[in-house]
């Protein structure tokens, strides 16, 4: 005979087996999917100021640029990207800036806020792969924070990658 703990505790269990099994497969989300919906790109990057000097280009964000898509915090999610490195060891980096195309932050001014992801790595990325496209899956949460390179939008608890094949 089965009291009414037991029975509640096996319900409560059963319950969780769903949402398990959900979060073994990760949701495939592409960049675009971390602007809110309704917000268009284009209402994210204005026209900016040109230098021609230096010939460079300063893009003005406004305040779509920090508009985050909250359907994503707490989603267990897989998504492409680059490397930008923080925490470097010899094993490899287990702390960077997911970007959206090679030289985001480095050779050009960064992206908006939700057009960047702060990773950290479960298991360390080896340094001979940084210039490679990732495939980074793991559990994205909205979170704003500030860099030296530029202000990210969002961070993966990242417990897997894998090389992004064409």
């Amino acid at each position: 005979m089965i009291n009414r703990r037991s029975a509640l505790t096996l319900l409560g269990s059963g319950a969780l087996l769903p949402q398990a099994a959900l979060a073994a497969t990760p949701r495939e989300i592409m960049w675009e999917d971390l602007i809110p919906p309704g917000v268009p790109y284009s209402e994210i990057i204005g026209p900016g100021l040109m230098d021609e000097i230096n010939d460079t280009w300063a893009p003005e964000f406004d305040e779509n640029a920090t508009k985050l898509n909250e359907t994503l915090n707490n989603a267990y999610i897989k998504m492409p990207g680059f490397i930008i490195p923080f925490e470097v060891s010899s094993d490899g980096v287990t702390e960077f800036m997911l970007v959206p195309y090679v030289g985001a932050c480095i050779h050009v001014p960064p992206p908006p806020a939700n057009q960047l992801v702060m990773v950290k790595a479960a298991d360390p990325w080896p340094n001979d792969d940084l210039w490679e496209a990732v495939w980074v899956i793991g559990t994205m949460r909205t979170q704003l924070q500030s860099t030296t390179l530029g202000q990210t939008g969002y961070a993966i608890e990242a417990d897997k990658m894998e090389t992004y094949v064409w």
